[in-house]
């Protein structure tokens, strides 16, 4: 039997992540859209995300015996969805990204993974990133699973008697760079071998001798989150620097399709709260004597929207419930196309926004705008559109 009511407990964590947004979250977003978008966004979103750490909205994922919640991902995209309402950025980078990181390194065990988690259990404000991409690799790249070992990441993680030593850059879209605790770093630890078997995870600390964080990228939106380039020059790690096992990277994120179905969840709540906006703009705007909600040209508008509302969610909470029930369906085949519905599903809520709210929805003054250039910073986040529907065109044409 498919059920589709959120128990009493997940229910609970909606009101929590609600009321936090509502109180800490879209305050600040008002103050950058009335003070501008600040050069250095973290010290304003610091005390923003610890309030929410300390409601343990990070710690979603984590085993009860460290202090977590022991959370599904359908707790999760509830959770997430509410955030992402309040300001999709914000939800995506700092709260989605740092409650999967534990996740993976739960999934790529060993000792190294375990101290990390106790770690994190201890200092639940901790922000966490991933970096992966590279400036010279296209993104279609990073995971493929051809055989050419000319392809791929290029950052070299050599071993030494004492443990590792990682030399390379970064590309400037790294999510968190410069707020991270802590970044966990894919290196390619065996050149002549393929991506799939060649690429490892490592865990360095920020203030690790050698790493530096480089030019930043400013986005069309999302101005409460960091993206910049990071560089390493000869860093030296302990050989428990590694998660899970050598080569095991490809292997390691493909074992977590909670990732990208977290992320689907935060564009869930931009293409709702883009939904509601246009709603009420068209509730309260008249014209020829009555709210323009009652025109046909704007209802049909509306409704558009509310099923798009709807049809994203459905398939994030399909995504959602395959991680447990299915993992492997889950990560080939209903967390890309979760991922690409939500983010195709909030443009094109956002356009219609601006639709309804005519001249208005291109000034500054009302939110249309501002949702569908967020709208848009998904497109080519975690993999393009394209790169997704290639997966998922692999995925269902496969005989095997």
């Amino acid at each position: 039997m498919i059920g589709f009511t959120p128990t009493e407990e997940q229910q609970q964590l909606v009101r929590t992540a609600r009321g936090y947004a509502e109180r800490h979250i879209r305050p600040l977003v008002e103050r950058v859209k009335r003070d501008g978008p600040p050069a250095d966004p973290w010290p304003l979103v610091q005390p923003v995300f610890a309030e929410g750490a300390a409601l343990g909205l990070t710690r979603l994922f984590l085993a009860p015996d460290l202090g977590g919640m022991g959370g599904s991902c359908l707790d999760a995209v509830l959770m997430l969805e509410e955030l992402g309402a309040a300001d999709v950025g914000l939800a995506s980078d700092y709260f989605a990204l740092t409650a999967c990181m534990p996740l993976m390194a739960a999934r790529a065990g060993g000792a190294s993974a375990e101290a990390f988690l106790r770690r994190f259990a201890d200092a639940p404000a901790m922000v966490l990133a991933g970096a992966q991409s590279e400036p010279d690799v296209p993104g279609s790249e990073l995971m493929m699973a051809g055989p050419d070992p000319a392809f791929g990441p290029k950052l070299s993680a050599l071993e030494s008697p004492d443990g590792w030593r990682l030399t390379g850059r970064k590309s400037a879209f790294i999510t968190n760079a410069g707020a991270a605790d802590c970044y966990f770093i894919i290196a390619r630890t065996d050149p002549a071998l393929p991506v799939f078997s060649g690429l490892s995870i490592f865990l360095v600390p920020a203030g690790t001798p050698g790493l530096t964080v480089g030019r930043k990228t400013k986005l069309i939106g999302w101005p409460l989150t960091t993206h910049a380039e990071l560089v390493l020059d000869d860093v030296r790690l302990p050989a428990d620097a590694l998660i899970g096992t050598r080569g095991g990277a490809a292997m390691t994120f493909a074992s977590v399709p909670e990732m990208p179905v977290c992320l689907a969840a935060c564009f869930v709540g931009l293409a709702r709260a883009a939904f509601e906006h246009a709603k009420g703009y068209a509730a309260d705007r008249r014209s020829m004597g009555q709210p323009i909600a009652r025109h046909q040209a704007v209802a049909l508008k509306l409704a558009e929207m509310a099923v798009n509302v709807e049809t994203a969610r459905l398939h994030v909470w399909q995504a959602a419930a395959a991680c447990a029930s299915d993992p492997m369906r889950a990560a080939m085949l209903l967390a890309p196309m979760a991922k690409a519905t939500a983010v195709d599903m909030a443009i094109r809520n956002a356009e219609l926004a601006v639709q309804v709210l005519g001249g208005y929805g291109v000034t500054a003054e009302y939110d249309a705008g501002r949702y569908l250039a967020d709208a848009w910073i998904g497109w080519s986040c975690d993999f393009t559109r394209d790169v997704l529907h290639l997966g998922i065109a692999q995925a269902v044409t496969d005989d095997g």
